[in-house]
């Protein structure tokens, strides 16, 4: 018999992640990976190394639209991407996208954010 992951009984997080440009969502899709700001990077390797899952929920800055989403498959290291070709992004991780698809933030409006004084989720 196996032993049960020691992540098993653990909470589920996620993360709307906004992105200046539909290219850098399309190279995610295209390579399995992201990268963010090193602002970003603290939060989500916690959320990584202690939850069960991790979800990434994009957007691109100003679209209206959420262009997906994927679960986060690894923690953030050190190494950088040039695909990107920003200085303002931190290491890459990889990325399993789930769905690739554009939905408008007006079928997400009943859902709000508890942490963000029950704000709409977009």
């Amino acid at each position: 018999s196996q032993l049960p992951s020691p992540r098993q009984n653990m909470q589920v997080r996620y993360f709307i992640m906004k992105s200046n440009n539909l290219q850098n969502i399309a190279i995610s899709q295209q390579k399995g990976i992201w990268s963010t700001t090193p602002s970003n990077e603290r939060k989500l390797n916690e959320a990584f190394l202690e939850s069960s899952m991790v979800y990434l929920i994009f957007s691109v800055q100003g679209s209206g639209h959420f262009q997906g989403f994927a679960r986060m498959g690894s923690s953030i290291g050190s190494e950088k991407s040039q695909d990107w070709g920003s200085s303002g992004f931190g290491g890459v991780f990889k990325v399993e996208w789930i769905r690739k698809e554009s939905i408008p933030f007006q079928f997400a409006h009943h859902l709000l954010n508890p942490w963000n004084n029950n704000k709409k989720v977009q």
